[in-house]
């Protein structure tokens, strides 16, 4: 891990639960000595990405996010894309709806929305990033990634979020493939243990999946019946934020084969 990766790092740390992070918290999170850590912090807060509290002496975000945050939604609308199209299907299907980007090889929550009709909800940090073999969202793009970022996830550490988490590299083979045949990764209290999702990959201009469209519902509101009444909208969704990004779903995606028929 390089020296600009390190300090970069210690950015993803920062969440809605936690929004201020003091030099010892950084030094127990990252398990790297003080000297380093604090060196890293220096420059990042020199350089604008976060900024320290006067009295608690604690750093937050800084500004420079503001300004890049504002530079890419502004040369590329993503987040602005794919708004209303969330709102519309978690208005259609009764369920928390959230979209994510590939980062890496992890996910990013960019936007949700939930209509809250029920006293049982989903629970969703949009600051939390999602692993790709333990959430639907994840599975949809990992189906259709490039072959050797699935099988560095396929044999890298699998970490076990909860007791439903699959970590066998043979079994998540098979979910791949699953999904593969459906365009539709559906996964149930692997991230959360009262959670079960169901998620399609979503494109921009290349022929890889840049991130995905998923519907979260309560394990206990999961039935058949439901989670099947959630597809077609679910496809649509997908379909819909995939042109607005400028993409097209690539031959071996089944909604290429939908687009087709819809045509």
């Amino acid at each position: 891990m390089g020296t600009i990766t390190k300090a970069l790092e210690l950015l993803d740390l920062f969440s809605k639960s936690r929004p201020e992070i003091g030099l010892g918290e950084f030094v127990k999170l990252v398990g790297r000595d003080k000297a380093t850590v604090h060196r890293h912090l220096v420059e990042l807060m020199q350089n604008g990405w976060l900024e320290q509290d006067p009295a608690s002496r604690a750093y937050r975000l800084g500004p420079a996010i503001l300004r890049l945050s504002a530079v890419r939604e502004t040369t590329y609308p993503t987040r602005a894309l794919i708004r209303p199209v969330v709102r519309q299907l978690s208005e259609d299907v009764g369920e928390l709806v959230h979209a994510s980007l590939l980062q890496g090889d992890q996910l990013s929550p960019i936007f949700f929305a939930d209509p809250g009709r029920y006293g049982v909800q989903v629970h969703f940090n949009l600051s939390e990033l999602l692993p790709l073999h333990a959430t639907s969202s994840g599975l949809a793009v990992l189906a259709f990634c490039a072959p050797d970022q699935q099988e560095r996830i396929l044999t890298g550490a699998l970490t076990a979020y909860t007791k439903a988490t699959t970590t066998d590299p043979e079994t998540l083979r098979a979910l791949i493939e699953d999904t593969r045949q459906t365009g539709i990764a559906g996964i149930s209290q692997a991230f959360d243990a009262e959670v079960a999702s169901q998620a399609i990959a979503v494109y921009g201009p290349g022929d890889r999946p840049i991130g995905a469209l998923s519907v979260s519902v309560p394990s206990v509101r999961a039935t058949p019946e439901h989670r099947q009444n959630i597809r077609g909208p679910l496809t649509r969704a997908a379909r819909d934020i995939t042109r607005s990004l400028g993409g097209t779903y690539p031959p071996d995606h089944p909604l290429s084969r939908h687009e087709a028929e819809v045509t």
